[in-house]
């Protein structure tokens, strides 16, 4: 038998290597926040499993790695109960696009979301917590490049949204989120969320993705959102 039998399989290799990139990113995003001044811990890293099955996950698990991120409920309904049986201490957090017909099954998984960005859904998800007697925390979602095709409030209509969503619905609004447009420089886009949170007093700020978390961190971000830098390439779509 040749030393090539004995190797692994890139998928099992890339597995391997997660954990070691969950090192990585964590030593990058400690250094960016002690940079800008900031306390340590400031930042809470969300490893981001979307389209990663259940075995692709628990090496990232057993590294100690316990706040992760999906964009689908349905897929998260796939692999995280299990998962969950394992590793009780997990916090998993939606940050995908989420349809009210959705938000009775959202309520139930997850314990935070960060793509509230309408009134149809604030109702629904209201009356699921309210319903299910579950206190989750949420983002709003704040469209800064303006974006027709993207999700999210608009900067100018963010402080009203944010009142109704934790004034009138009662909603635990713990801060807001951006996803900059790809083409643009993040900064802009990281400086008018963290504008928008101060003047409503949030102190939340989920910003930053595998290609510019280290900025979002020295601008204050306390949630960076990373999957591929953490889990190698989505093969699958």
């Amino acid at each position: 038998m040749s030393a090539t039998d004995n190797a692994p399989s890139p998928a099992a290799a890339n597995q391997s290597d997660a954990a070691a990139r969950l090192a990585d990113i964590r030593e990058t995003v400690t250094r960016a926040g002690k940079d800008a001044g900031r306390p340590a811990g400031s930042t809470t890293l969300v490893a981001v499993s979307k389209t990663f099955d259940a075995e692709e996950i628990r090496p990232v698990l057993c590294a100690g790695q316990r706040v992760f991120g999906e964009n689908r409920v349905q897929e998260a309904q796939g692999k995280w109960p299990g998962l969950r049986t394992e590793f009780p201490d997990v916090e998993l957090h939606l940050i995908g696009p989420l349809q009210s017909n959705k938000a009775k099954d959202a309520v139930a998984l997850f314990d935070v979301i960060h793509t509230l960005d309408r009134e149809k859904i604030a109702r629904a998800l209201a009356a699921e917590c309210l319903a299910q007697d579950r206190a989750l925390r949420f983002f709003v979602q704040v469209n800064t490049g303006e974006e027709p095709q993207k999700a999210g409030i608009a900067p100018h209509e963010a402080d009203d949204f944010i009142a109704l969503c934790r004034d009138e619905l009662g909603l635990d609004v713990a801060g807001l989120m951006c996803i900059p447009p790809a083409e643009d420089t993040p900064a802009p886009h990281f400086a008018l969320l963290a504008k928008i949170a101060a003047r409503n007093g949030l102190a939340g700020l989920s910003m930053g993705m595998s290609a510019d978390f280290e900025s979002a961190v020295r601008l204050g971000a306390t949630h960076v959102r990373v999957g591929s830098a953490i889990f190698g390439s989505r093969p699958r779509p």
